[in-house]
């Protein structure tokens, strides 16, 4: 028997990053406003019995040629054996990915695919599994993951998986920059630790704009604490926000350890307008660009 699934797997953005310590593992403890946005991968997923009984393969076939291929290391087909190893699961699974999200971003864009992997299997093989309990078995593969499983808005804590709803960010439209120059997200954690001190980001005035529906009181107070590291080593994220806060942007601040940049406006026609300009300029070499909502 085959059965089929397609699922979107959306991209998220940091409204509010801020880093109140580390544990005795190493990871650290953040606290963090999460917002997922309607740019998204889309993942079709194929499962059927095996020819051979106890055998079953994951295959991903992919529009992105920098993605781990078939059997490879990816979250993706991590995230597949790790369903099947758990629940004792025979089957073959193949995955068609069209990746839209880049890579390397400060996105999410690996962990909200292996979060529609979860999904998915659980779907089409373990309809009796429950959100909370797929949330529990993915933390251990990706702190990021089980909030791109819950979604929305939500203040994020712990290393990440501690998950409080908020009220939904108010609508507006949002221009994404990714830089052509990349950032290692353990290099930015190591370089901030070594740091005696740093300004924290006002998450609970976050909250309360939220909680107020208030965009502007939201935009005023969007900070990461990783921006310190990344802004540093990458002067190209300051002139982008310097640009987009100039082109009228309430916000423009870089999502997870970077180096993506997110503006927000109002409407969409002034994000288009501000995002088409910004394409005229030197500083656009090599960037992509996207115009997003917020996923509510």
């Amino acid at each position: 028997m085959i059965k089929t699934v397609t699922r979107d797997a959306f991209a998220k953005i940091n409204l509010g990053l801020d880093v109140t310590g580390t544990r005795e593992d190493g990871y650290h403890l953040l606290r963090m406003i999460m917002q997922q946005i309607d740019l998204h991968d889309t993942l079709t997923f194929t499962v059927k019995e095996p020819v051979d009984p106890g055998s079953g393969g994951v295959i991903v076939l992919c529009d992105e040629s920098g993605l781990t291929p078939a059997g490879g290391d990816n979250l993706i087909c991590r995230a597949v054996r790790m369903m099947k190893e758990t629940y004792d699961l025979c089957a073959d699974v193949e995955i068609r990915l069209t990746k839209r999200i880049p890579m390397a971003a400060g996105l999410a864009g690996g962990s909200t695919d292996a979060a529609a992997a979860f999904c998915a299997v659980r779907d089409l093989l373990l309809p009796e599994v429950t959100d909370r309990e797929l949330m529990q078995l993915a933390v251990k593969l990706g702190a990021d993951i089980p909030y791109c499983i819950a979604g929305g808005t939500r203040l994020a804590e712990g290393i990440g998986e501690i998950l409080t709803p908020l009220p939904p960010m108010p609508e507006c439209a949002i221009v994404l920059v990714k830089p052509e120059a990349g950032a290692s997200t353990a290099q930015v954690y190591r370089a901030l630790d070594a740091l005696e001190s740093y300004p924290h980001p006002d998450i609970d005035g976050q909250i309360e704009a939220l909680a107020a529906g208030d965009l502007g009181g939201l935009a005023r107070r969007c900070e990461n604490v990783l921006e310190i590291i990344t802004g540093g080593s990458l002067p190209i994220i300051g002139r982008i926000e310097d640009y987009f806060i100039n082109a009228g942007a309430l916000a423009s601040r870089m999502s997870g350890s970077g180096p993506t940049v997110y503006s927000i406006f109002e409407t969409e026609q002034m994000a288009e307008v501000a995002r088409g300009a910004f394409l005229q300029t030197e500083m656009a070499a090599g960037c992509r660009t996207f115009v997003c909502r917020p996923v509510r």
